[in-house]
């Protein structure tokens, strides 16, 4: 019995033996599994390029893994479930340990920056749910070993440049219920294998260049509740089985090249029905009726098709809020027609924000109902059909509307006088109708109008005053009515568009044209206006059109138009112009279309530049010109060389001579006189050569409430800079007062009167005076005294310090327009120092805080304390060596001045360009995040193309974002907006090259963003 007990005691050691053993074993091999996430980890921390939130500091051995930042471990085995570590601004690529973490099933790293191709590792994931790797810059192609996460239920790679097919390899991941591969570049047709996911719910591939057919099999997906196919190459008709899905909440194929009827009982067979898009394909019959079953429709867009025959009533369908079938053939075709009935039944529709109906052939009145539309409605167009009678009154019940659009109808009468009621109103377009009468005052009170064309009607009587009062207006078209008396033009100065032609407009062209300094097209032809063209002229240099045919203007072609240099057409026939075609406009060298017709004009025609063009320059009925291109069948220029010709010449030339010496000795014996005199009589303060005012320490000090710390406003390199109000004249200044004890400053003072003395432009800050005294203390005192800039500086709207006084707590944003404008009033000043001034200017020390910007965001440059003249006998790059020795700030002041080179042109080129790049990255240059070899010239470079947006100030993508409200346009305006950023970053980095020589010119500068200018309001015109 014994025995046995021992033999009981030996097994039972040994058992425990062994599972202390196989416990062992057990931690061994997890812990090794548990290093392995942890080694993955790191990896991947390792191979990240930019974590500027330092988010991944934590991923350290001093902390279990299972707490760094993104990362949740299971309960039971230790492992990582979840990785998520979306929408933090990293860069770098995946790395291919992701593979490692047996046991994840959430991947999140979407909104990011990764890039290089998706690791094929992620087919080692085996327990993989959700994989999300969307808005990231990944390349290459779909790994088709992502069809080994058998268990993936959710797979989002959109926003990305993926290329090639989609992988058959995916039929076989039957638990799928969501894909989503928009916004890519995948190519190949929609394979047929789709039907074999059985699991799908939603499908988004638009914004692709997937061709071919819809595959029949897509209708055996009985779950599909959205399918998003818009913007590919998509060919032939939509199964019919598709129309059986009656799940179906959203069904979007816009902008393919797909045909085919819609079937009759639509409405019936997809009862669920939410978002319902065909626009821009080839779809042919009618509307069908049944369509109105779908009570829970929101979109409907079918424009741009061959649609035909009524439009149905949608009475039930009360939840539609975008309703579009513009560009089709619905209607009649007769004007006396009752094709509008349909709108009645729209005025269920509570929640309607957009109704687009142009472009087709519905024909009719306007019924009074359409002011029971819904009181949300903010779009409403019903252009270019054959709508007829009157505007109803009743439309001013719209008050949310921004956009009324009736052109090209056979619309008469008023335009009504309560449609200044509409306050939101931001664009007014009803030209090409029959509409009389004048122009309503109550339209005065559209205050937010932004686009107006009331072109080719019969209107009459002046143009109102009130228009001065607009501030918002970008385009203004009253051309072909019968307006009369003189031109008055809107004051806000952000025109870019005005058409007055073909009008019975009389008088000269006012001064106040100047004021419309960012002008791109101007049309006055055909009216009876006469005079000279202003001399203001000369500030809208932005214009690309300028036509004036067809009037009684005269003079000569004035010297101010050379400033137009961005010029592209220029019509000035049918005039009375003379004296000889002055030779700047060879000089244009955008100029394509060039009219000098029927005028006075005599003497030599230009040959280079828009002369060598035959078929671009029309100078015909120009009687006394001559010579030219050969093509021009010009006689050619005679000298007149005959003796007594010539003793009358010599006579003339001798009187004046002797006439022009007695002149200029009384004016140097009037001048020598009024000197000494002065000398004898001089006040302390002296005034800059033409200076409005004459200050004194005192008035200085009394305007600045004794140079209070409250008005303070800025202190730069040699003084401080104060807010002041004069008190006799009201006049707010800013004073700029140097410190005479800091090094450098007295030069600074005498370099900047130097150069202020000498520079006149609409962007550079205007002196009032200087003042050169004694303050009370018995010591020297110097001061300038300035226009006071009332928005402050460039540096505090791009960097802004919030403050309680915000208006509802936001800080200074600028838009992207306003961005481009200050760009160019900035290029614009330059371009005047460096090429346009007797003796050229070199500023020396551009950046933010020397930009300043008036009340109407104008900007101008400031603070010419470390200009520098360049000398006209010295080469274009040598300086004055009289002005002040410093070159400029830290972060924009060009490279080449560290080894101390003579300042240049280029030098300012440089100090713009990083200006460009800090403008639209709102990132200044001389921020922590760059270090060693990182600067802000090649951040921006390593960005672009795939990571324009990526880098772009956040406030501009929520403007990108926020302009459009339906995908065909959002999308158009999304890549122009991508475009113009990429373009204006391009500048940037062209004008910031280290190598001097390469750098781009400041006058290519200015044309380039004109032509930005120009692209973006077009876009905004055709939305």
């Amino acid at each position: 019995m014994a025995h046995l007990h021992l033999i009981c005691a030996q097994l039972l050691c040994s058992c425990l033996l062994l599972a202390a053993l196989l416990m062992s074993c057990f931690i061994i091999i997890v812990s090794a599994m548990n290093d392995t996430d942890r080694l993955a980890l790191l990896t991947f921390k390792a191979e990240i390029t930019r974590d500027p939130f330092g988010l991944l500091n934590s991923w350290n051995d001093s902390t279990d893994f299972c707490r760094w930042y993104g990362v949740i471990c299971g309960h039971r085995h230790h492992r990582v479930t979840i990785l998520d570590l979306h929408s933090q601004e990293l860069s770098g690529p995946i790395s291919s340990h992701i593979g490692n973490l047996s046991f994840l099933r959430i991947l999140l790293l979407q909104n990011n920056s990764f890039s290089v191709e998706i690791p094929p590792q992620i087919g080692l994931l085996r327990r993989l749910q959700f994989l999300h790797l969307s808005n990231n810059s990944l390349t290459g192609e779909i790994p088709s070993n992502i069809s080994s996460c058998t268990n993936l239920l959710d797979l989002r790679l959109h926003y990305n440049h993926l290329v090639g097919g989609i992988p058959v390899e995916l039929g076989s991941l039957s638990n799928l219920q969501k894909i989503n591969f928009a916004m890519n570049q995948i190519t190949g047709s929609i394979p047929s294998f789709i039907g074999n996911l059985s699991s799908l719910k939603f499908i988004y591939c638009p914004y692709n260049n997937l061709s071919g057919i819809i595959p029949q099999s897509l209708g055996r997906l009985t779950k599909l509740q959205s399918i998003s196919l818009g913007v590919n190459m998509l060919s032939g008709t939509i199964p019919p089985s598709v129309f059986n899905l009656s799940l179906l909440i959203g069904f979007d194929i816009n902008m393919n090249q797909i045909h085919g009827n819609l079937p009759k009982d639509i409405g019936f067979t997809l009862p669920n029905l939410q978002i319902f898009g065909i626009g821009k394909n080839h779809f042919t019959g009618s509307i069908p009726s049944s369509i109105a079953n779908s009570t829970n429709l929101r979109v409907l867009q079918l424009l741009g098709n061959e649609l035909s025959g009524k439009v149905p009533s949608l009475a039930n369908l009360r939840n539609l809020r975008f309703y579009s079938i513009f560009k089709n053939y619905l209607g009649s075709g007769r004007s006396d027609a009752n094709d509008l009935s349909f709108l009645c039944s729209l005025t269920n529709a509570t929640n309607l924000s957009t109704l687009i109906l142009g472009g087709n052939r519905l024909g009719g009145t306007l019924p009074v109902c359409i002011g029971n539309l819904s009181a949300t409605l903010v779009s409403m167009s019903l252009d270019q059909n054959l709508i007829s009678g009157e505007i109803p009154r009743e439309i001013n019940k719209l008050v949310n509307l921004q956009i009324l659009s009736l052109y090209g109808n056979l619309l008469s009468g008023p335009i009504p006088s309560n449609l200044g009621s509409l306050s939101n109103l931001v664009q007014l377009v009803v030209e090409d109708n029959n509409l009389s009468g004048i122009i309503p005052s109550s339209l005065q009170n559209l205050q937010r109008m932004s686009i107006c064309s009331l072109a080719k009607n019969n209107l009459k009587g002046p143009i109102p005053s009130y228009l001065v009062k607009y501030q918002s207006l970008t385009y203004l078209d009253l051309s072909s009515n019968y307006l009369s008396g003189p031109v008055i033009f809107p004051m806000g100065g952000n025109l870019l568009h005005l058409n007055l032609s073909q009008n019975h407009l009389s008088g000269v062209l006012s001064m106040n044209i100047g004021n419309l300094i960012h002008l791109v097209e101007l049309d006055v032809s055909g009216n009876i206006l006469d005079g000279e063209i202003p001399s203001s002229l000369s500030n809208c240099d932005g214009l690309t059109i300028l036509r004036m045919r067809d009037n009684l203007f005269h003079g000569s072609i004035p010297q101010p138009i050379s400033s137009l240099r961005s010029i592209a057409a220029l019509d000035l026939s049918n005039n009375s112009f003379y004296g000889e075609i002055p030779k700047f406009l060879e000089a244009f060298q955008y100029l394509e279309e060039l009219n000098l017709s029927y005028n006075r004009l005599e003497g030599p025609l230009p040959t280079q530049g828009v002369f060598r063009n035959v078929s671009a320059t029309f100078v015909a009925g120009n009687e006394k010109l001559c010579g030219g291109m050969s093509e021009f069948e010009l006689p050619k220029c005679v000298s007149q060389n005959s003796k007594n010709k010539g003793r009358v010449h010599g006579l003339k030339l001798i009187v004046t001579i002797l006439f022009g010496l007695l002149g200029i000795t009384l004016v140097v014996t009037f001048l020598y006189l009024r000197r000494w005199k002065m000398k004898r009589n001089e006040p302390i303060s002296s005034s800059l050569d033409y200076s409005m005012l004459n200050l004194s320490y005192g008035a200085l000090q009394k305007a600045t409430d004794g140079f209070s710390s409250t008005n303070l406003i800025g202190v730069g390199s040699f003084g401080s800079v104060y807010k002041g109000l004069l008190q006799e004249s009201k006049i707010v200044i800013a004073v700029k007062v140097l410190n005479l004890t800091w090094h450098g400053a007295l030069k600074s003072f005498k370099a900047e009167c130097e150069a202020l003395k000498r520079i006149k432009h609409r962007n550079l800050l205007k002196v009032l005076t200087a003042c050169a005294s004694i303050d009370y203390k018995g010591d020297e005192f110097k001061a300038l005294v300035y226009e006071f800039m009332v928005n402050g500086s460039l540096d505090e709207w791009l960097h802004p310090n919030p403050t309680p006084n915000d208006a509802d707590g936001h800080s200074k944003k600028l838009s992207l327009l306003q961005r481009i404008n200050i760009s160019i009033d900035v290029a614009s000043a330059l371009d005047y120092l460096h090429n346009q001034c007797e003796s050229p200017i070199i500023h020396c020390d551009l950046k933010p805080s020397n930009v300043l910007l008036d009340a109407d965001m104008v900007g101008h440059i400031g603070d010419f304390g470390l200009a520098k003249i360049v000398l006209q006998s010295m080469s274009n790059t040598r300086a004055n060596t009289s002005s002040a020795g410093l070159r400029g700030t830290v972060g924009y002041a060009a490279p080449e001045y560290a080894s101390k080179s003579q300042v240049s042109r280029e030098g300012d080129v440089y100090s713009y360009g990083v200006l460009l790049l800090e403008m639209f990255t709102a990132l200044s240059p001389t921020s922590d995040m760059f270090r060693d070899n990182l600067n802000l010239h090649n951040y921006v470079s390593e960005a672009l193309p795939q990571r324009a947006m990526e880098i772009t100030d956040p406030v501009l993508l929520h403007e990108g974002e926020s302009n459009s409200s339906f995908q065909d346009s959002l999308h158009k305006r999304s890549c122009l907006f991508q475009e113009c950023l990429e373009i204006v970053y391009r500048i940037g980095l062209a004008c910031s090259i280290e190598e001097p020589r390469r750098r781009m010119s400041i006058e290519q500068v200015a044309s380039q963003l004109h032509k930005i200018r120009k692209k973006l309001f077009t876009s905004s015109l055709l939305g």
